[in-house]
């Protein structure tokens, strides 16, 4: 199998004071940039005392005296705290911290939220009443935890879409303003020269002379942490592609996205230090909220180097993840829809699944117009299949039912399944469903809801993968060996999926 990896540096001893806030451990921090260990990207920000700007860990410029240095959580933090971007290191494109991928708390799911957009759409009281707490809880609890509170960390955000847009596209700056979601001109002009410490104009006038634009196109590079294995994270996804929706085509995953504004083809391509991303949006207010869910389809904010080393304690998992480390979890841009797909999926074969859903799209599903052709559809939302008569549906009649509860309970509200979901809440309201499984139940929480602890016994793959292996095959017996596997147990059923010779395990030729 192909291996997307960098040179391994040593492991970190102590995971624990990194999920804790590393940047409250000052001597790890000054070894971290002193050592320029990109692994720790995201994780924090060095702001400089003597030149007011702030870096990645793996900033190539000499590192500063350690008396220099002062560590932050978010590069919010550091905006509000008067520091700069530095323009060598581009700390505003480090990947994003792992911790609010691997944590279901308040704050995390508040980070989720405001990565998906919604405090620059509906403002922190909208924030707020998603999670089911007052504004000030909210604020209180980012600002103690971030540096920053909700507003700033949005303000941010639209900075790093505001640079996006003018060093990817040929757009008038106005437009650019609106569409990183700028109140005004002014403001705009205002926060890129504070947090890049050049004008707009400036900033396009840096971009390589051989850039080149296409209309109605953004190429972007989304970072990630190394070592990356694309097999079974592009494997999985072209494998199970509903068509119309998603296809692979040319070295590239594609697939349509339905969005806050409008919609959206991405077609994502992974190369061995970033993943290449070619969107064409119908408005481009929806940029960050594409960049986000595709970064969580393709798990790439993960810490693979902490994960793999916790598997590695186990001597039957230690020569899987030797093989072919980095696995990521594949996941979803729609956690509805991949809950609508995981029942259509049950006790039925890879293809039938696929024919399932593809016969719903195009009934049901909103038409969109691919340029590049192959893409027909966006998935239909529940709201969509409302209306659905259950005997249209070519499936056995309990299967019927389990579908058009959940179209019923997401489409009125009943059940939420997003970003600012609660694992466990949306675990126990998913198994008050008829026809919902632990099977059902999990692998939405691991593909869905992005729980890198959820866990398939009952998996007829896992099960084999075990027997082969000299791992316990009964369900309650090898949950007990997973126990040694946790928090990572979601990627250790990827290294036991990728012992079958199924089609999810290699990349598409």
């Amino acid at each position: 199998m192909s291996e997307f990896r960098q040179p391994r540096t040593p492991p970190v001893t102590d995971a624990e004071v990194m999920r804790n806030g590393m940047h409250t451990d000052r001597e790890r921090c000054v070894r971290a940039v002193q050592s320029k260990d990109a692994r720790f990207d995201g994780w924090f920000f060095t702001a400089v005392l003597t030149t007011r700007i702030y870096c990645r860990p793996s900033c190539p410029a000499v590192p500063p005296k350690p008396e220099n240095m002062t560590f932050h959580p978010s590069a919010a933090s550091c905006q509000q705290a008067g520091f700069r971007a530095c323009k060598r290191c581009r700390p505003d494109t480090s990947p994003g911290s792992p911790e609010w991928n691997q944590r279901a708390d308040l704050v995390a799911r508040a980070m989720r939220l405001i990565a998906d957009g919604v405090v620059d759409r509906e403002g922190v009281p909208g924030l707020a009443a998603r999670l089911g707490y007052s504004t000030r809880q909210i604020e209180r609890q980012v600002l103690a935890e971030l540096g920053a509170g909700p507003l700033a960390l949005a303000r941010a955000q639209r900075a790093q879409t505001a640079r996006l847009l003018i060093e990817t596209t040929a757009l008038p700056m106005a437009d650019i303003a609106f569409a990183a979601g700028f109140s005004s001109i002014r403001t705009f002009n205002d926060t890129v020269r504070e947090v890049f410490a050049l004008s707009p104009s400036e900033l396009r006038g840096r971009r390589p002379k051989n850039t080149v634009t296409v209309p109605g196109v953004l190429s972007l590079r989304l970072p990630f942490r190394a070592p990356l294995n694309p097999d079974n994270l592009f494997g999985h996804l072209a494998a199970t592609a509903v068509p119309g929706v998603e296809e692979w085509r040319d070295g590239a995953y594609r697939r349509t996205l339905g969005l806050p504004y409008g919609h959206g083809i991405v077609a994502l391509t992974p190369r061995p230090d970033h993943i290449a991303c070619r969107l064409t949006l119908s408005d481009l207010r929806d940029l960050p909220v594409a960049i986000s869910r595709c970064r969580r389809m393709l798990d790439l904010d993960a810490d693979p180097v902490a994960i793999d080393d916790q598997l590695r304690t186990d001597p039957v998992l230690a020569p899987l993840v030797d093989k072919a480390p980095g696995r990521r979890v594949p996941r979803t841009v729609d956690e509805a829809e991949f809950a609508l797909r995981a029942v259509l999926g049950q006790q039925v074969s890879t293809a039938a699944a696929r024919t399932h859903a593809a016969r719903l799209v195009t009934a049901h599903g909103e038409a969109v117009k691919d340029p590049e052709g192959g893409l027909t559809h966006l998935f239909p939302a529940p709201e969509a299949l409302a209306a659905l008569d259950p005997e249209s549906l070519a499936m056995p009649r309990t299967r019927r039912t389990t579908f058009t509860t959940l179209v019923r309970q997401l489409a009125d509200g009943t059940l939420h399944l997003g970003a600012e979901s609660d694992w466990e809440d949306s675990r126990a309201r998913l198994l008050a469903l008829p026809g919902f499984g632990p099977w059902t139940v999990d692998v939405i929480a691991m593909r869905a809801l992005g729980d890198p602890d959820a866990f398939l016994p009952t998996d007829l793959g896992i099960r084999r993968a075990a027997r082969e292996l000299g791992l316990p095959s009964t369900p309650a017996a090898l949950t007990a060996r997973a126990v040694a596997w946790r928090p990572w147990r979601a990627y250790a059923v990827q290294y036991l999926w990728a012992t079958d010779s199924h089609p999810i395990n290699f990349l598409p030729v």
